[in-house]
This record gives C-alpha cells, sequence and structure tokens, in this order.
C-alpha cells in the first residue's frame, strides 16, 4: 500500500511564542493524528528550522521532570519564532512508541533500578521504536527544501536522509539538567548516543 498523507484542515493557533498555523494530517500508515506548527512561509525554502517531537503526554502537558520533552518542546517553539520561520511536527509516538500504558509501566520498572532502555526491554519492546515516515511526508507536503533539524539524537538525521529528506544541519537543544532526569539523560548519551552535555558518572 502506497503510504498516502492528506493536510485537512489548517488553522491560525496565536501561542506565547508567536503565531503559527496548524495543520493537521490524516494517513493511511498508522490512522493516528498528526499534526505541524508552522510559523512563516516554509513552502519552497532551504535550510527551515525543523524540530520533529514526538507526543510525550506526561512531560508535554503535565510538566514531568522525569524527561526533558516538555522543555524541549518549549524551547523548539521560541527557537523557531526567532528565527522568524519553521516548522514543529508532533508525531503521536508516546514513549518512543510503546505507547502510554507501557511508558508508565517502565516508569515503575525505572523506579525499581533500570533504565529508560532496559525498562523498554523488560516489556518486550525496542529501545526505541519510532517511525518518521510521515514526518518525512509532512516535510514534503509542506513542499521544504531542506531542513536544519533541531535534535540532538544522529539516528533522528540519519532516519530522515533515508527517506529522501535533505538535512542541512542539527541544531542542539540542550535544557537543564537535575536530579529528576540526570539519569534518563545519561541513558541517552550512554546507550542512544545523543549529543548531549550532561556530567559523567564520576563527575556526579
Amino acid at each position: 500500500m502506497e503510504p498516502e498523507l492528506k493536510n485537512i484542515v489548517q488553522t491560525r493557533i496565536p501561542t506565547r511564542h508567536g503565531e503559527f498555523t496548524l495543520h493537521y494530517f490524516t494517513n493511511n500508515i498508522d490512522k493516528k493524528e498528526h499534526v505541524a506548527l508552522v510559523h512563516g512561509e516554509v513552502a519552497n525554502k532551504k535550510n527551515v528550522p525543523v524540530r520533529i517531537h514526538s507526543e510525550c503526554f506526561t512531560g508535554d502537558v503535565l510538566g514531568s521532570r522525569r524527561c526533558d520533552c516538555g522543555e524541549q518542546l518549549d524551547l523548539s517553539l521560541q527557537l523557531i519564532s526567532d528565527n522568524g520561520l519553521g516548522v514543529l511536527i508532533y508525531l503521536r509516538q508516546e514513549g518512543r512508541g510503546i505507547g502510554l500504558l507501557k511508558k508508565l509501566q517502565a516508569y515503575n520498572l525505572q523506579d525499581q533500578g533500570l533504565d529508560t532502555v532496559d525498562a523498554n526491554i523488560h516489556l518486550g519492546h525496542l529501545a526505541d521504536e519510532r517511525e518518521y515516515t510521515i514526518a518525512a511526508l509532512i516535510l514534503q507536503k509542506l513542499q521544504i527544501k531542506s531542513v536544519d533539524l533541531i535534535t540532538n539524537n544522529p539516528k533522528k538525521i540519519n532516519e530522515l536522509k533515508k527517506l529522501g529528506i535533505t538535512v542541512e544541519k542539527r541544531i542542539s537543544i540542550e535544557t537543564d539538567y537535575h536530579h529528576d532526569n540526570l539519569e534518563y539523560l545519561k541513558t541517552k548519551v550512554k546507550k542512544m548516543n545523543h549529543l548531549l552535555s550532561v556530567p559523567k558518572d564520576d563527575e556526579d
């Protein structure tokens, strides 16, 4: 089946970071509701700042300090606004793709001593099950020529390139670490090769 994406609705969304246009997409791949927040005129532009943000209910909505997701979401919107144009794609793939229920179960395993990667594996999942085909289709639908990807994750860059997206450069997006998310961030560095400035175990 050929992947198909439809841009169904676009509506104005004023935010504290400026005015965005929210694009609502349907697709025949996972049947989920994915959206893109677009700031400025991005069609046929190169080096468009783009953040591909995977849904994190606990961090994005509740302000959980177990991760850096909510802070990254907020910082990305501000960065895009400051730049004058850009896109934040919000993918509905909670918990690195394992869903909210499994993510919450993984939290309990983390409280028992497992890190985020081992907790996912213990529950029968991969460390990271996220997929970026829909993100690539959204970028194509928005007619963006090339992107400056807002990420600390080299794998995300490689996955987009495999899907035919031209990634010109990476824009770092680091937030403050603290007691509640330090081990989470260390695991990102040690086991998922994220590019983050966090103290090593012997520097705690």
